[in-house]
């Protein structure tokens, strides 16, 4: 426990020296739904076609979503592959600190850093715009675990196949902008099409910002959706695992 805590002490040092990973993990949801919200009035106005709710009510859950996948397939892969390419990880090997050890001080400070991107998001958004909170906030967390733990299991297996923090990179973005397109950052769920939506639903990040939309209005989480993040986690994170290189 003491080299995990010491390992997690440098992972937050290493994370707050990079200006870059601090604004878009940390700062870049809150930043987006304020940016919406004061840019788009018409995101601050009720729609008919969604029960008269307003479309930033909505696209929050999309935005926790979109922390999520920040920190998930952009940071962690290019951090570990970057590690494996600088040898990092084969000399730790040699060392009584094992490299697991490294790999979950990254992903506490991951999670970490998830965590406040979306507390940052929500309090925005209640704060400037008065959106509600989760009318379920034992199934929206519920979800957010589920829905974290599945993407993250995607953001290890970018990490295990790739060789270099620029290939990780690189993958990375191939991976995050079409997830995304099927979270609905850019047509909310609701507003998409039923041919796209469906396709959304066997997304790992489509699946969940579902899911906390609908946890959020207060309704039944579909199964579909939890399905979904369960294969993701199960299948995905196996096939990481075993894929994982330490050297």
């Amino acid at each position: 426990m003491t080299a995990l805590r010491r390992l997690t002490v440098m992972e937050v040092k290493l994370f707050l020296r990079d200006p870059a990973a601090i604004v878009m993990s940390l700062a870049f949801p809150m930043l987006l739904i304020v940016v919406l919200g004061v840019v788009m009035p018409g995101f601050r106005t009720p729609v008919a076609e969604l029960a008269g709710l307003r479309p930033i009510d909505i696209y929050l859950p999309v935005v926790v979503a979109l922390a999520v996948a920040g920190v998930a397939i952009n940071s962690l892969p290019t951090t570990m592959a970057g590690y494996r390419e600088r040898g990092v990880l084969r000399r730790m090997a040699t060392t009584p600190v094992r490299p697991t050890k490294l790999l979950g001080a990254q992903l506490l400070v991951s999670v970490a850093a998830t965590t406040l991107a979306v507390g940052l998001a929500v309090a925005a958004a209640a704060v400037a715009f008065r959106v509600p909170l989760p009318e379920h906030p034992v199934s929206f967390l519920g979800v957010f675990l589920l829905g974290g733990a599945a993407t993250f299991t995607v953001g290890l297996l970018i990490a295990a196949l790739a060789s270099t923090g620029r290939a990780a990179n690189a993958i990375g973005m191939l991976v995050y902008f079409p997830m995304l397109f099927f979270a609905g950052v850019w047509t909310p769920g609701p507003m998409m099409p039923e041919t796209i939506r469906r396709l959304s639903d066997l997304t790992p990040l489509g699946a969940l910002s579902q899911a906390l939309q609908a946890s959020w209005a207060g309704q039944a989480v579909r199964p579909l959706h939890l399905l979904v993040m369960v294969g993701y986690l199960a299948v995905v994170g196996a096939l990481a695992a075993r894929l994982f290189r330490w050297r």
